[in-house]
């Protein structure tokens, strides 16, 4: 970046700030010190974007704080999640990084009392009608997000990582025995190889790429950090096989060594192949991928991309419900919008 020209910066900020990673853009260059050897006037926008992620990390951490207070009598064992748990537990993908929410993970068995507490304690569903709230509630994977009437971060509660209706579903009660406890904390954190299947399975099982440059970002910063363990990639693999969440770690592992150059095991990578999917499917994924997930240095996005984008989002629907249901959400989905257009 230091070797860039103004009109290269000009590119790479406007091509950053789409895909959310300006403030990434800084605390890679802020780490050795090179904050100072960039222009003055890309540097405002950098010491800007800091001062917004800096500002959100501190609304989170008071987040999470209020959320553990409120659930305190409870007993209700918390697990943070994703951004939540990057920023709680100190790792490489919070540095940067902005968020849009707080994400908790709670035993299903659970969720009724911890629904009831935070209903009085002040925090409050987002609007929504009746399907959509069902939606949540019998399809999904977590509660409608709820929001504190004095605040404005929106909170979700999980019961598991991905929808019960979807093509994988992994064990909860797994993810939930193996979660670390944040030192000095009641708050846990998803073991390291759960932390990456997760990450994998949101950006290649049941997201839809809107963050997904970022999203990939965080797989390479988070594999990058626990591959000091020698052990981590053995147990990465088994993991995924235990979890049954194979093919995302496989997809994980492919786009963040070819994107990203992260340096991963050369025995990881060679067990991941037997999750591969057949070669035409892999290769219409290749280019699916790389395509979404190239950041756009205008306002609208190109043709190409666009198509890319509502592809893996069809894909995304696909992988998360069964046909039928499936049908009846997407004949419900396309009422309401020709019901809000008139």
């Amino acid at each position: 970046m230091l070797a860039l020209t103004p009109v290269e910066w000009d590119l790479l900020l406007r091509q950053a700030r789409r895909a959310s990673a300006v403030g990434r853009l800084g605390a890679l260059l802020d780490e050795p010190g090179a904050l100072d050897g960039v222009p003055a006037k890309v540097r405002e926008h950098l010491e800007a974007a800091d001062a917004l992620v800096q500002q959100q990390h501190r609304l989170m951490r008071w987040e999470v704080t209020r959320i553990r207070r409120a659930l305190a009598n409870t007993g209700v064992g918390i697990v943070l999640l994703k951004g939540a748990a990057y920023l709680l537990a100190a790792l490489p993908p919070a540095k940067g990084r902005l968020f849009s929410d707080v994400d908790i993970m709670v035993p299903k068995t659970r969720l009724p009392e911890v629904e009831a507490t935070l209903l009085r304690e002040g925090w409050e569903f987002l609007d929504m009608d009746a399907y959509d709230d069902q939606f949540y509630r019998v399809w999904s994977h977590e509660l409608p997000p709820m929001q504190h009437r004095d605040r404005h971060i929106v909170v979700d509660i999980h019961h598991n990582i991905l929808p019960p209706t979807g093509r994988l579903h992994p064990e909860a009660s797994l993810l939930l025995a193996m979660a670390r406890p944040l030192p000095g904390s009641p708050l846990k954190v998803l073991a390291p190889p759960d932390m990456v299947l997760h990450s994998a399975s949101h950006l290649f099982q049941s997201g839809d790429l809107h963050s997904g440059l970022r999203d990939l970002t965080d797989l390479d910063a988070l594999m990058r950090h626990f591959a000091a363990d020698t052990e981590f990639w053995n147990l990465l693999s088994s993991r995924a096989v235990e979890l049954g969440l194979t093919r995302p770690l496989f997809y994980a592992l492919r786009f963040a060594h070819r994107l990203l150059g992260t340096p991963i095991d050369r025995q990881a990578l060679d067990r991941a192949m037997a999750w591969a999917p057949a070669a035409p499917l892999r290769v219409m994924m290749d280019f699916l991928v790389t395509e979404a997930l190239t950041p756009q240095s205008t306002g609208q996005a190109s043709q190409r991309n666009r198509l890319a984008r509502w592809l893996l989002y069809v894909r995304h629907h696909w992988q998360r419900m069964p046909p039928l249901l499936l049908a009846r959400h997407l004949l419900h989905k396309s009422v309401s919008r020709g019901r809000a257009a008139h």
